[in-house]
């Protein structure tokens, strides 16, 4: 195994200290803040280590390719985006830190989620229909990384599925913007021009994220150790439980402890160095 190590500053002393507790045959450095220790054997204190001062690890196998994955699907809410979208709608009428309580329990797995997102939905009720709009040019920001992350598993011939309990007006711009290949969202229901505080259709949950991955994966004919998932709320758990990588990015820890990965520090693209790009 290789123990991957990143983060916005890696200190000489903490590597080395690193390799001792791993017994690691060496050190090698494969971007700016990027390391690699070969041969490493997981230890209990590695976890401890790496959160003191603030580094991202991961063991994984030395022989795994970005190259030999087919499909990326990711959330987008606090995942591709920074921010959540609803919670930003909210702040228009004067009520995002309610909503935002509402959405943070909802990631948490503390509360049933198609309930929260009708609550959350109703107090959109009455707001103009250009919000949306005015959500997207001013508030809308990609995540760190993420530009890089979608161009080079483009490059390398991997589809890409967005999949959110967010709202499409969004997903559907990202979609374009991007070059992405598949999204599944919500659609905020719109009469005269104003929100109605209710969505269109069925509601994007856990389980028609799981079912969007299912239809791309079989569409594709993939396997699973050909998958590659990234989210961070507990809607996302069921399908990155179909994915053969999963990272829980800067996750909630119900996400953390069940992700075969997880990135808290550094960007999107900290995926790639855990799929053997340099």
């Amino acid at each position: 195994m290789y123990l991957v190590i990143q983060g916005a500053d890696v200190e000489t002393a903490a590597l080395s200290r690193l390799a001792k507790i791993t017994r690691a045959s060496g050190i090698e450095r494969v971007a700016p803040n990027v390391f690699r220790l070969g041969n490493a054997a997981p230890a209990r204190d590695v976890a401890a280590l790496c959160e003191s001062q603030k580094l991202d690890f991961a063991f994984v196998p030395e022989g795994r390719r970005l190259a030999d994955h087919r499909l990326l699907v990711m959330d987008m809410d606090s995942t591709l985006i920074t921010i959540e979208t609803i919670d930003e709608l909210a702040d228009l009428v004067g009520r995002k830190a309610e909503v935002a309580a509402v959405t943070a329990q909802a990631m948490r797995g503390e509360i049933e989620y198609d309930e929260s997102l009708r609550r959350r939905v109703a107090v959109l009720k009455g707001l103009d229909e250009n919000a949306l709009e005015r959500v997207y040019a001013e508030r809308v920001r990609l995540s760190p990384g993420a530009e890089r992350l979608i161009a080079a598993v483009k490059r390398a011939g991997i589809r890409t599925l967005l999949v959110s309990g967010g709202f499409s007006h969004v997903a559907d711009r990202l979609k374009a913007r991007l070059g992405l290949d598949y999204t599944r969202s919500n659609t905020l229901k719109v009469e005269g021009g104003k929100l109605a505080g209710e969505i269109e259709g069925r509601i994007v949950n856990a389980d028609v994220k799981h079912e969007a991955l299912l239809a791309v994966r079989d569409e594709l004919g993939l396997k699973k150790e050909q998958i590659i998932a990234i989210g961070d709320g507990a809607n996302d758990l069921k399908f990155m439980g179909e994915a053969g990588v999963s990272v829980a990015y800067h996750a909630k820890p119900v996400v953390c402890d069940k992700a075969t990965h997880a990135i808290n520090h550094v960007g999107l693209d900290g995926v790639l160095h855990l799929l053997g790009e340099g």
